[in-house]
């Protein structure tokens, strides 16, 4: 062991290897600062360019790019509101609100600092353990497995808000979404409507886009003000590093857990930032800030999915199993080059392990240090007046959504998610809890199904999933009891907000406005709940048996929902949009039912920005449509001159067929490119 050690360092030590560490950390901040692509584009990219080198500069390369894409992929998410990939999901809910209150730097400072704690301890605790890592992963079956997902699921009760009742609900919802497509057991396809873009189901960058980006464009385009409502504090970043420091038995926990579930094979990568800002909400004393701008919430979820990737690697290296899609392009990249994975990296080729598990803690530092000086100068935008970044992060967010299947109808979908996620913020229902469920929902299915295949109930035996178990109960609890407290304290307030935002002080007006789309909308989640139950019935009973089980407790759930709104309305307002209701009561001269139907018009006539930009690409191309939509909105909704509008135009243009041509992206082409045959409309030179 002592020998592969120094072997390592020998390695880590040239120029060479240095050089192309480097160069795949830049590559990884460029490619994780542009939402949705996530490590998958990057490492495609850096394919073609493997040929010729030596293996250790080549894998340097490699371990770069995929060490600090969870590390730059933070500015979107912090900033706009914008998942940068499903690493940083998390982030977002108390990220975001510090950039609205002028704390960007301090999120910033401490998110990269908390992902240079991650990746270092995450590497170190695989320097450690790499050798008794085989046979405690070997122990993992189908029936842990799916345990592992119920622990996920377990979240929920954290992440409900104010009403249990609607979090499970969106939970069951997600996992109805998330079953969209092929069953895993079986090959039988449901809930498709026919639609072969549905045969394999919805992509989560899409999701994850539209339930919170789209939302918080469009609010703050109605609201029309900076993200930022004050100045940054210039002490704000060296504020953030302390945070780490004063939480760091936290961000140490995290770290830990990061690089347990991302060891595990197919799901770590995608649920571990919400199992970690779970676990911080759990243990906290004081949980009145999360979701409002607590840096413990940035913290939790960013030192994780740092550690996450140093976990990733068991399973890739020692089985040859990737634990993630960015993991099996990397295990790609390690047969175009001749390695072999699986149990001779922990024998014969341990100084090889060694290398590539310091070079990730080594490009995490590079990569944090370098997010660290960017962090101050690009926080400033946050200050910027929000009509001029509007059409910047619609036309990034399609963008990014069409390089899910690169598909039209990624954009169709895009926008369809998108007034989902409005509807649901609107409601009060959890999206967080939406998107475990929908995330969870392929992995718990194939897991169940296999672990009673293989089992049967003796399943429940095992020690694992007694251990699991255990734990998901606990966590449960933990939830629950939290979830009454917060869900009395919001209640309070909401009906103190209703009341003082009517003309006349009445407690019983504001709910009468609000339950009667409340219904309509537990009506509509009712439809698509019935159409599951009817489309499951018509499967075989392995392929039934999930959909049909979520389908019908949640559906349990809205009618327990719609008997409380219908008997006790008095309760609704803890369940809506406060910020919304209170915009809605101050609007000018408007009170009451008027002023909550200007700001309802408000927020759909924003939305309807994203959709002009879907109708525009649909019907001239990508490029053209982008070209008109950047002319319309910056001369008719911000009110630009036409000098600064045409030099942002063009900015956009060349920007966008520059990342076409990088990202070998054939851009769609609208209708007019069954007329006219013009490789501009693509936007890729030919």
């Amino acid at each position: 062991m002592s020998e592969a050690l120094l072997a390592a360092i020998a390695n880590l030590a040239t120029v060479e290897h240095l050089l192309h560490l480097a160069l795949g950390v830049m590559l990884g901040l460029a490619i994780g600062a542009f939402p949705g692509l996530g490590g998958i584009a990057g490492l495609a990219i850096m394919m073609p360019f493997l040929y010729g080198m030596d293996t250790v500069s080549a894998l340097a390369t490699l371990v770069g790019l995929v060490a600090v894409i969870p590390t730059s992929d933070t500015f979107t998410s912090v900033l706009m509101g914008i998942p940068g990939s499903s690493a940083s999901q998390a982030t977002v809910l108390d990220g975001f609100p510090l950039s609205q209150q002028g704390r960007a730097a301090r999120a910033l400072a401490a998110a990269f600092t908390a992902s240079l704690m991650g990746g270092i301890v995450g590497a170190a605790i695989l320097t450690l353990f790499v050798q008794v890592a085989r046979p405690l992963i070997l122990t993992f079956g189908s029936a842990e497995l799916f345990m592992l997902a119920l622990l996920g699921l377990s979240m929920v009760g954290v992440l409900s808000g104010a009403s249990l009742v609607k979090g499970l609900a969106a939970c069951g919802l997600g996992l109805i979404v998330g079953s969209i497509g092929g069953a895993p057991a079986t090959g039988e396809f449901r809930m498709t409507f026919g639609i072969d873009y549905l045969y394999d189901g919805l992509p989560l960058v899409i999701v994850g886009i539209g339930l919170f980006a789209f939302p918080e464009i469009t609010e703050l385009l109605r609201r029309n003000r900076p993200i930022a409502s004050s100045r940054m504090p210039a002490a704000d970043w060296f504020e953030g590093i302390r945070d780490v420091f004063r939480n760091w038995f936290l961000c140490l926990r995290c770290a830990g857990l990061g690089t347990l579930i991302g060891a595990i094979p197919g799901l770590g990568g995608t649920v571990v930032d919400w199992i970690a800002y779970g676990h911080v909400v759990q243990t906290a004393r004081d949980k009145s800030r999360f979701g409002k701008g607590d840096i413990r919430g940035v913290l939790a979820p960013e030192s994780a999915n740092n550690a996450k990737e140093g976990g990733g690697l068991v399973p890739t290296l020692l089985f040859g199993i990737p634990g993630s899609g960015a993991m099996a392009v990397f295990l790609g990249g390690m047969v175009l080059l001749g390695i072999e994975a699986g149990p001779a990296m922990v024998s014969s080729d341990l100084d090889l392990t060694y290398t590539i598990i310091w070079s990730l803690a080594l490009a995490n530092v590079l990569g944090a240090g370098s997010c660290m000086l960017l962090a101050r100068p690009i926080a400033r935008l946050t200050t910027i007046p929000f009509n001029l970044l509007a059409p910047f992060m619609i036309v990034v967010v399609s963008f990014a959504a069409y390089q899910a299947t690169r598909q039209f109808m990624d954009l169709a979908a895009l926008l369809a998610i998108g007034v989902l996620g409005v509807l649901l913020r609107r409601f009060g229902w959890s999206r967080p809890a939406f998107l475990i469920g929908f995330v969870l929902a392929p992995q718990a299915e194939g897991y169940l199904n296999l672990a009673v295949q293989f089992y049967g109930w003796g399943m429940l035996a095992r020690p694992g999933v007694v251990v699991i178990l255990g734990i998901t109960v606990v966590s449960v609890w933990l939830g629950a009891r939290g979830q009454r407290g917060r869900g009395r304290s919001v209640e309070s307030k909401a009906t103190e907000s209703m009341t003082a935002a009517t003309a006349d002080g009445s407690r019983r007006s504001p709910p009468a406005r609000h339950v009667g789309r409340q219904l309509a909308f537990v009506g509509g989640v009712i439809a698509v709940l019935l159409y599951a139950v009817w489309s499951s019935l018509r499967l075989s009973p392995l392929g039934r048996i999930f959909p049909l089980s979520v389908a019908v407790a949640t559906l349990v759930l809205c009618v327990a929902l719609v008997v409380v709104l219908r008997v006790r309305p008095g309760v609704s307002p803890a369940n809506v949009d406060l910020d919304y209701d209170a915009d809605a009561a101050k609007g000018a001269g408007q009170s009451g039912s008027a002023a909550d139907a200007a700001a309802a018009g408000g927020t759909w006539r924003s939305a309807g920005w994203f959709g002009a930009l879907v109708a525009a690409v649909g019907v001239l191309g990508f490029l053209p449509g982008a070209l008109v939509f950047f002319l319309t909105f910056l001369r008719r909704k911000a009110q630009q001159p036409w000098r600064l509008t045409l030099a942002l135009t063009a900015c956009v243009i060349v920007a966008l067929t520059a990342a076409a041509n990088l990202l070998l992206v054939e851009l769609p082409g609208g209708l007019i490119a069954v007329y006219v045959d013009q490789p501009w409309l693509t936007g890729q030179i030919r």
